[in-house]
């Protein structure tokens, strides 16, 4: 028998280990709660499962969660993404639940009438659909957030429909708070029971919103005139546990008292720190709550019932994605681009956490008695397999709806060409073709930029001001279509396809520029280039850094005529620039330091010394970056002249081609040259790859 500190233990070393190890795969830590929770539940642990009290305070992470969402909720941030609300995330949530409430009682018919019925799914009823549909029409918020805003889409047209979608899916968890435990009673006192439920949570919130703001501006008052940091945190614990508990007297759930104790707080000025305040106790105990719902999966469902584990992984991904596809799409409903339903469609088809956090309610309550443990289980894992798969879906999101615009492209044309192409079309067709080769035969001295995104439009609006003729290429039919309506010369086409480059006039361009990002397509194009107009300037815009491999890729791959921008070391001297005009810099100086950073290709300020973050994002071990070594007493280079540890370092074969030594300073502080000595506390900087700099340090700081 374990002792409760072994078990706890025990939690927290697998815990730490397995969500450190996802982090570095750059997956959601969540993810990394579920996976531990699998180990121990596969292990001799699995006394742990029967721990009431580990279940019970895991429940309070959900509590923490549904706070901190009522403090998110904004009346005037919901009016204004009314149409994403209520429109686009109502019909999702509201047909995710009709099409599980429809199959669940078609199958029960099935049944009554004999017919064939999969085991698995033989007893469903309405009731389970109702559950099964609120499960399904679940994202999980906090992965989809968290990619949204790291790859910097959040202000997006896809982001704020998927902003939209989960605001209205976080609503809807609301109401299936009341609705879900109201589902146990028998089918004689249901209505009543639902309509019970339903005018209790109406009486309760509206007393609370009504009343409780009254006193919450002046609790948070005299709290904050205590300037106690301590008292400030108990308070919130005891609001957000407090109206928790009223709301289960009550007879509703938890987590909807402390949705109400977010919504009361997020009025008044002390939000943001109540936010700070909670969110320690949220993390922790959300990621308690996904270890015990990792520890309740049993691994063998994957051996047992692949195929269906697999089906209900698959359909329901599908079947939202394809909801979402269509409502985005519809002209009188969405009305988004074809590029926006699909990338908005791709991030909201995974599961979320809250259809973990439904179906233990329900298992808790026994709303779903019926379901066998084989489907609960199958559930379990197919809606963990999503949850992984969704990060991946959103980093590549864009490939993906390129890829699709282009299938269904290809697929209307050979719809065309099956129904058969009369003579006039032939025609047309042809005279398409002839005006654009009269078109390019009449470009000349003209600019190409390849990508019409917000950079590209940028830089033709620039150009076009100077009197420069632009033709752009771009795969977004949507943008191409308003563009050229406004008098922009964009054709549609793959940039790394010759064809496109030519049909362009690329041989009689003044000047390419490629503002897309990716770096496999940009090296294609810059391949076409050499060999199709070798003497064309091109600009090359990039996220990467100087030093950095994919950076070296592309200055290889082009010519002498290329220009790389670093986008960030440009914003970087464009700081500067402005700092040092603020400073009273003449104007003249500060474009002389601009102009021979640039004129250095970056050299100057694109190493840095790197830290935890920056390891994380860029691993390479040929990255370019600063790093100190500091003489101990033990060291070899202690007493040793400069000069002898620049011949050693030669000898190693790193001076003068592979390291950099910037400066060398003293313990006094002192610039160390030539035939100066080495001391101990000797400060060494130096400049390089990662793997120059460890053998470059291991070599001065080898034991005498």
């Amino acid at each position: 028998m374990h002792s409760i500190l072994e078990l706890v233990l025990t939690l927290l070393v697998t815990a730490v280990i397995v969500v450190v190890l996802f982090k570095r795969l750059n997956l959601p830590a969540l993810l990394g709660y579920l996976a531990a929770g699998l180990l121990l539940g596969a292990s001799v642990l699995n006394l742990v499962k029967a721990g009431t009290a580990m279940q019970a305070l895991a429940e309070f992470g959900v509590v923490f969660l549904m706070f901190s969402i009522g403090l998110e909720f904004s009346l005037p941030k919901l009016f204004a993404m009314r149409r994403a609300v209520f429109l686009i995330g109502g019909l999702q949530v509201t047909l995710s639940l009709v099409i599980c409430i429809a199959l669940s009682v078609v199958l029960q018919i099935c049944l009554v009438y004999g017919l064939p019925t999969p085991y698995l799914l033989e007893n469903l009823n309405w009731r389970t659909g109702v559950v099964l549909g609120g499960i399904l029409a679940m994202s999980s918020t906090a992965i989809v957030i968290k990619s949204l805003a790291e790859q910097l889409q959040l202000d997006t047209p896809h982001g704020r429909t998927v902003l939209g979608v989960l605001l209205f899916q976080d609503l809807a968890v609301v109401l299936l708070l009341v609705l879900i435990p109201a589902l146990t009673q028998p089918p004689q006192t249901l209505l009543w029971a639902l309509g019970l439920a339903f005018i209790k949570a109406t009486v309760l919130l509206t007393l609370l919103l009504i009343f409780g703001q009254r006193w919450m501006q002046r609790l948070f008052d005299l709290i904050a005139r205590q300037q106690s940091r301590e008292l400030f945190t108990i308070t919130v614990l005891l609001i957000t546990l407090g109206l928790a508990w009223v709301t289960e007297i009550a007879g509703l759930s938890l987590a909807l008292g402390a949705f109400v104790a977010g919504m009361l707080i997020a009025e008044t000025p002390y939000r943001h720190a109540v936010e700070e305040d909670i969110k320690p106790f949220r993390d922790v105990l959300l990621g308690l709550f996904f270890l015990t719902l990792g520890m309740q999966l049993d691994l063998t469902v994957l051996i047992r019932q692949p195929l269906w584990v697999f089906l209900l992984f698959l359909l329901p991904m599908l079947l939202k994605a394809m909801l979402v596809y269509i409502i985005v799409k519809h002209r009188k409903l969405g009305a988004g681009s074809m590029q926006t339903a699909v990338r908005s469609s791709l991030a909201v088809c995974g599961a979320g956490e809250f259809g973990f956090v439904l179906l233990n309610l329900a298992n808790i309550n026994k709303a779903i008695p019926l379901i066998n443990q084989d489907l609960l289980q199958v559930l379990l894992a197919s809606m963990v397999l999503s949850m992984i798969v969704t990060p991946l879906l959103l980093q590549h999101s864009s490939r993906l709806s390129i890829y699709f615009i282009q299938f269904v492209h290809r697929l209307n044309s050979r719809k065309l060409n099956t129904v058969g192409m009369n003579d006039e079309l032939w025609f047309n067709q042809s005279l398409k073709v002839h005006k654009r080769a009269v078109k390019n035969n009449i470009l000349n001295d003209h600019v190409i930029v390849l990508g019409y995104g917000r950079s590209g439009q940028t830089v033709a609006q620039l150009l076009r001001a100077q009197g420069c003729t632009v033709v752009a290429l771009d795969l977004d039919p949507d943008r191409i279509r308003e563009a050229k309506a406004a008098g922009h010369r964009v054709d549609y086409g793959n940039a790394t396809q010759q064809h496109s480059l030519t049909n362009l006039g690329l041989s009689k361009a003044r000047i390419l520029i490629i503002t897309f990002s990716n770096t496999a397509e940009q090296l294609k194009v810059l391949q076409d280039v050499q060999s199709l107009a070798p003497h064309l300037p091109v600009v090359v815009r990039t996220l990467h850094e100087v030093g950095d491999t994919d950076y070296h890729y592309l200055l290889q791959a082009g010519n002498t005529h290329i220009d790389i921008v670093p986008e960030r070391l440009e914003g970087t001297l464009m700081l500067a620039s402005h700092a040092l005009l603020r400073l009273g810099i003449p104007m003249r100086k500060m474009l002389h330091a601009v102009q021979q950073a640039r004129g250095q290709g970056y050299q100057n300020i694109s190493s840095y010394f790197h830290g935890v973050d920056d390891s994380n994002n860029s691993p390479s071990f040929d990255d370019i970056r600063l790093h100190t070594v500091v003489l101990t007493e033990s060291a070899w280079a202690v007493g040793k002249t400069v000069a002898a540890c620049f011949v050693r370092l030669s000898y190693l074969g790193l001076l003068p081609t592979q390291l950099s030594v910037q400066t060398i300073r003293s313990s006094l502080g002192d610039l160390l040259d030539g035939e100066d000595m080495c001391d101990l506390d000797t400060v060494w900087v130096l400049k390089g790859t990662l793997s120059s700099l460890h053998l470059a340090e291991e070599h001065l700081m080898r034991k005498a």
